[in-house]
C-alpha cells in the first residue's frame, strides 16, 4: 500500500535531515541528487523545512562559476542545546552541545564521599547549571547520564547496585524532576559502545563487545550494529563470570571471585606492584598509541595481564562470535595497541574463533560521547518527527 501524501512527506523531510546532519550544508541540487526526489519536490521540502525552523542558509557554493551561486542549506544548531553527563563514583563531568553535538562547553568536579547524598546531588546540579550558562543555552532540550549500574529496560531507571554511591540514583531522579528536559540514563559501557561503533574503533563493524576495564569490570554487546541490553539491562555483566583458580564463586551481591577479581584496576595495580611497577607507568610504558616495543620489565607485566583478559574475551567469544573485542575503560585505554595485540594473541590460542582486539579510540571521551549522541538522536526523533534507527 502506498504512503499517504503527509506519510511521504515526512519520510522525505527526515532523509533529508539526516543527509544534511551527516554530509553538512547542501545545495538544493545536491539534496535532489541524494534524495532522489524531483526539482519541485526538494523545493517544497526545502521551503517546508525553512517554515519549521529546522534548516536556514549557511552561505553559497559555486562561487567560481559565473551567474548566480546556488545556496547552501544547513540545520539550525541551536535550535536544540544538549547535555552529556558521566557520572563516576567520585566525579561528575559534563559536556553542553548544540543540535548538530558541536561542544559548546564543558567542566568536571569531584565529588566526595559524603553520607548525605544531598551535598553531592547538588554539586552535581549546580555544575551542569553553570556549564549551560557558559554555552549560551537557554534550556536544555535532551540529557543524557551515564553511570555505573544496570539500568531497567523497562522503566528506564538506574537500579540499586551494591558499591555505587546513593547520590547517583538521586541525581538522576533530580535532574528529572528540575529539568524540562527530556532526561535519559544508559549504563556507562553502553555509552562507550555507542561512541566506539560510531565514531571510534569499531566504525567498521557491526558486531563487536567493549570491554570495560576499571574500578569496575563489564563488557558491552553491539549485534548487527545494534546494544543489546538484555532481559533486565544486564547484557554484558562479564565481572560476575566465575572463573577457576580464584578466590571462590561470585554472587548475587558481589564479583568477588568472578573475572572482576582478575581485571578491575586494583587488580591490575597489584599485578603491576608484584613486578616492581605502578600500574599507571605500567599501562602508559606500553604505548597507547602505537604498540612501540617495550623493555622486558613493562613486557613482563602486560603479558600476564593479557592472558588473564583473554579468559574474560574467550568465554565472550565463544557465545556471540562477534568477529571484534575493543578494549576499554582506564586499562583499555592505557594499555593502548600493545596490551590488545597481546590479548588478540592469546585468545587466539584459547578460541578457533578468529576475533580482532582493538584498543578504544576514544578513551577517556568515550562516555561522555556516547551520552552526547544519545541525546542527540532523541532531541533530533522529536524535532524532526521520526525515530531513528539503530540503537
Amino acid at each position: 500500500m502506498a504512503a499517504s501524501p503527509s506519510t511521504a512527506r515526512a519520510i522525505n523531510d527526515r532523509f533529508a535531515l539526516r543527509l544534511l546532519q551527516d554530509e553538512g550544508p547542501l545545495t538544493a541540487t545536491q539534496l535532489k541528487t541524494l534524495t532522489g526526489l524531483s526539482r519541485p519536490t526538494v523545493a517544497d521540502l526545502v521551503e517546508r523545512l525553512q517554515g519549521s525552523g529546522l534548516v536556514h542558509v549557511v552561505g553559497e557554493s559555486g562561487a567560481e562559476r559565473r551567474g548566480p551561486n546556488a545556496k547552501l542549506y544547513g540545520l539550525v544548531a541551536d535550535r536544540a542545546h544538549l547535555a552529556a553527563l558521566d557520572v563516576r563514583t567520585r566525579s561528575v563531568s559534563v559536556t553542553v552541545a548544540d543540535l548538530l553535538g558541536a561542544t559548546l562547553a564543558e567542566a568536571s568536579v569531584r565529588v566526595g564521599d559524603d553520607s548525605d547524598t544531598g551535598p553531592a546531588v547538588e554539586k552535581a546540579v549546580a555544575l551542569l547549571e553553570r556549564t549551560v550558562k557558559e554555552a549560551g543555552a537557554d534550556r536544555l532540550h535532551s540529557v543524557t547520564v551515564g553511570a555505573p549500574g544496570l539500568v531497567d529496560p523497562a522503566t528506564g531507571e538506574l537500579r540499586d547496585s551494591s558499591g555505587l554511591p546513593a547520590w547517583h540514583r538521586r541525581l538522576v531522579g533530580d535532574l528529572q524532576e528540575r529539568l524540562p528536559a527530556h532526561v535519559l540514563v544508559e549504563n556507562e559501557t553502553n555509552l562507550a559502545a555507542v561512541a566506539e561503533l560510531r565514531e571510534g574503533a569499531a566504525r567498521d563493524r557491526d558486531d563487536f563487545v567493549l570491554l570495560w576495564l576499571g574500578q569496575g569490570v563489564g563488557a558491552a554487546v553491539v549485534l548487527g550494529g545494534r546494544l543489546r541490553r538484555g532481559a533486565s539491562g544486564g547484557a554484558g555483566e562479564i565481572g560476575f563470570l566465575p572463573v577457576p583458580g580464584t578466590s571462590g564463586l561470585p554472587s548475587a551481591t558481589g564479583c568477588d571471585g568472578g573475572f572482576h577479581e582478575l581485571a578491575c584496576a586494583a587488580a591490575v595495580e597489584s599485578l603491576a606492584a608484584a613486578h616492581g611497577l605502578a600500574a599507571s607507568e605500567a599501562l602508559a610504558g606500553a604505548g597507547p598509541a602505537t604498540g612501540a616495543a617495550l623493555d622486558s620489565g613493562h613486557a613482563a607485566f602486560l603479558d600476564p595481564l593479557a592472558r588473564r583478559l583473554a579468559i574474560g574475551a574467550a568465554a565472550v567469544v565463544s557465545v556471540l562470535d562477534p568477529g571484534c573485542v575493543v578494549l576499554a575503560g582506564e586499562t583499555g585505554h592505557q594499555g593502548g595497541a600493545a596490551l590488545a595485540a597481546r590479548v588478540e594473541a592469546e585468545l587466539a590460542a584459547l578460541s578457533p574463533l578468529r576475533t580482532q582486539v582493538r584498543a578504544t579510540a576514544l578513551g577517556d571521551a568515550a562516555v561522555l560521547r556516547g551520552a552526547l549522541l544519545l541525546a542527540r538522536d532523541a532531541a533530533q526523533d522529536a524535532l524532526f518527527g521520526a525515530p531513528t534507527a539503530g540503537l
